[in-house]
């Protein structure tokens, strides 16, 4: 009998060399997922899914990319005009940054309705937190290399913001420019970055964050923790295995997304300048600044709240406390029920306030400021900052309506 044989063909050759199928069982066959998950849960496997897509449509534009100050914006018309199916390939990744964002927002507000940020998943919350800020770090380097004119602008506003910090703000921000003012020393440390550095910090941080996830198990949306009920062989009495049933159904999830993210690459990819802004297809200018300079509409909230306090260093604790207060989200929210179905209504209300406010400011902080715009969002960020103030004051003692033992 050959060798073939004896270790089960050649699957068995791999399993006796690296654990393929242990792998499989572990995450997916084998892995207990609650029965029953909705429609909040597909935003975890779509954003895996752009992730996918923004590596690959990056390796092909790297190909005839140059990160040069005097050929960076025409090597991009070269992609838009010149290279087979360059257009496309460009528009799916201007467009894959903005749905990254969709998807990870909506990813991050399932977590607020049902609890899944807190005990026993603290970790994977943090870890969650630490690919947004690698996703916003690596959007925002992105951002600069068409060097059109609000990229250009853009960068040079966002940049300068580190000179707020006492002491070292200078410093900092000459070494985060490599010269005195944005240039192509900048334009080549954050294709660097942009290009290399951070996603292979963020692949790092993705996966930590799914075996982490596989350790503690998945949430669900009535915050019951399904290895509590097990049956004679160990395996959850409310879980399903992850493949095949949520593997097909995520599909499904899949499609949906596609067509309508096919519907704005082929029909609208500036997205009225939201997702492409009309001042970026005008070469970058250093003596001419754009009439209103605000940042992709990811970072206008921050914006917002940047902008919403006069003194320059205050308005960027603020902006930094808002993105910071997340992390420790798991600590301010002293409740035991978990899901957003048996709290009060008291949290209920909070949350509703946090999306208004969290809205608000993505709308105000596209918009160039008037004394109006002004106000309402200082009204919008004591609203976001009130949810998480709110929220630590009513979940010591929350009056939450009973938790039944089984999932519904």
């Amino acid at each position: 009998m050959s060798e073939n044989n004896n270790s089960g063909g050649f699957l068995g050759w791999i399993d006796a060399r690296f654990p393929l199928t242990k792998m499989f069982e572990e995450h997916l066959s084998k892995y207990y997922a609650p029965k029953n998950f909705n429609f909040w849960y597909f935003f975890g496997s779509l954003a895996l899914l752009v992730l996918v897509i923004q590596i690959v449509t990056g390796i092909f534009l790297t190909m005839h990319y140059k990160p040069d100050g005097e050929m960076a914006f025409s090597s991009v018309e070269y992609i838009m005009r010149d290279v087979d199916w360059g257009w496309l390939i460009r528009y799916i990744h201007s467009t894959g940054s903005s749905a990254f964002f969709i998807v990870v927002y909506l990813h991050m507000f399932r977590a607020l309705l049902y609890g899944s940020y807190q005990k026993p998943r603290e970790l994977i919350w943090l870890f969650g937190m630490f690919i947004f800020l690698a996703l916003m770090a690596e959007a925002f380097m992105g951002y600069l290399l068409p060097w059109g004119q609000m990229s250009y602008w853009g960068a040079q506003v966002i940049i300068s913001l580190f000179g707020a910090i006492p002491v070292v703000g200078d410093e900092l921000t000459l070494w985060i420019r490599g010269d005195f003012v944005v240039s192509d020393a900048t334009l080549n440390r954050f294709f660097a970055l942009h290009v290399v550095a951070v996603p292979i910090v963020l692949l790092m941080l993705v996966v930590m964050h799914i075996i982490a996830l596989h350790e503690v198990g998945s949430n669900n949306p009535d915050g019951i923790e399904i290895k509590k009920n097990k049956d004679a062989n160990g395996i959850p009495l409310d879980g399903i295995p992850f493949h095949p049933y949520y593997s097909v159904k995520d599909l499904v999830g899949v499609v949906v997304f596609l067509i309508l993210f096919s519907v704005v690459v082929f029909f609208m990819p500036e997205m009225g300048g939201y997702i492409l802004e009309h001042a970026n297809f005008v070469p970058a200018n250093q003596i001419k600044t754009p009439e209103h300079i605000a940042p992709v509409w990811n970072f206008t909230p921050l914006y917002a709240i940047l902008r919403a306090i006069p003194d320059k260093l205050t308005g960027v604790i603020a902006m930094i406390a808002s993105i910071a207060v997340l992390f420790v989200l798991p600590w301010i929210d002293r409740g035991k029920v978990k899901s957003v179905r048996y709290r009060s209504t008291t949290f209920k209300l909070l949350l509703v306030m946090l999306v208004i406010s969290f809205i608000g400011l993505g709308y105000l902080g596209a918009l160039p400021a008037t004394e109006t715009r002004t106000i309402f969002a200082r009204i919008f960020s004591l609203g976001y900052f009130g949810f998480f103030l709110g929220l630590w004051w009513i979940s010591k003692n929350e009056v939450t309506r009973p938790v039944p033992e089984r999932v519904r």
